[in-house]
Order: C-alpha cells, then structure tokens, then sequence
C-alpha cells in the first residue's frame, strides 16, 4: 500500500518582506529621511533598511530553496533579490553619483556681492535690465536657487 501524502507549502513571507523593505528604503529617503542632516548627507538609514532587507532576501532563498517541499519561493525569491539589488544600484546612483553632481556653490554670489547686469523680458514683452530696476533708491531683491528645474 502507498500512502500519498499532500504537503501544504507555506507562504515564504521572508522574500515579500524583504522586497517591500527595499521598496520602502527608496521610497522613503525624499519625504522622509532627505529632510533631515543627520539622514540626508549620508543615508545610513537607508542603507540600514537595504540590509535588512538583504538578510530577509537571503534567509527567504534559503528557506525556499533548502525546504523545496514545504515552502514557496524559488521562483519569486530570485525575481525579488533581482529586483531588490537594481532598486539598491538606483538609489546608490542617485545619491552618490547624481545629487553629488550638481554645481559648486564656490562661483555663487555672496551676500552683499554686486550681481552682473542682466536682461529680461518683462510682462508686458518690453526689455527690462538690472541696472533700470536699480535706478533712483529702489532696491531689488535678487533670489538664486541652486540646482537644476
């Protein structure tokens, strides 16, 4: 006589959980952490949230693929780490490479230096230049937002 026995697989939460921890390390550098110094020069919070989201990813692959017969997983826990290792390039990329290209302040104005003359159009289409904006005792607050639009 053959006993068939029916295993249930269990659901590998380890791999889900470890992919939506990485989403959530990108996610929430900008709203979150980019307010604040301490997070925002170097994003150790981040980057503690990509570790642990590599060790739910790893104790999920092997659980996955050491228990074949009682656990879910081998095909989505790769996908996942996959996934999880390009989102941890793209956020590395971007605040080590990219946000650390953006103009010197070293050739900006300082408060107080006299800014060149510029021309600009005003409303109602009629050239209009710093130095007519300065005539007489007006004083003309000048704004410079560093970066890129």
């Amino acid at each position: 006589m053959i006993l068939d026995v029916v295993v249930k697989r269990s659901w590998n939460w380890r791999v889900w959980t470890g992919f939506g921890v990485a989403v959530l390390a990108v996610v929430s550098y900008i709203p979150v952490f980019a307010r604040f110094p301490v997070t925002r020069d170097f994003p150790w919070a981040n980057l503690l949230l990509f570790l642990a989201a590599g060790y739910l990813l790893a104790a999920g692959l092997r659980r996955a693929f050491t228990q074949k017969e009682s656990c879910r997983g081998r095909v989505s826990g790769p996908v996942f780490a996959v996934l999880s290792l390009a989102l941890l390039a793209l956020f590395a990329y971007g605040t080590f490479v990219a946000a650390r290209q953006l103009p010197s302040g070293q050739s900006a104005l300082r408060v107080g230096q006299q800014a060149a003359d510029f021309t600009l159009t005003a409303a109602d289409g009629t050239p209009l230049t710093l130095s007519q904006l300065r005539q007489g005792k007006r004083t003309v607050l000048l704004i410079f937002y560093r970066g890129y639009w």
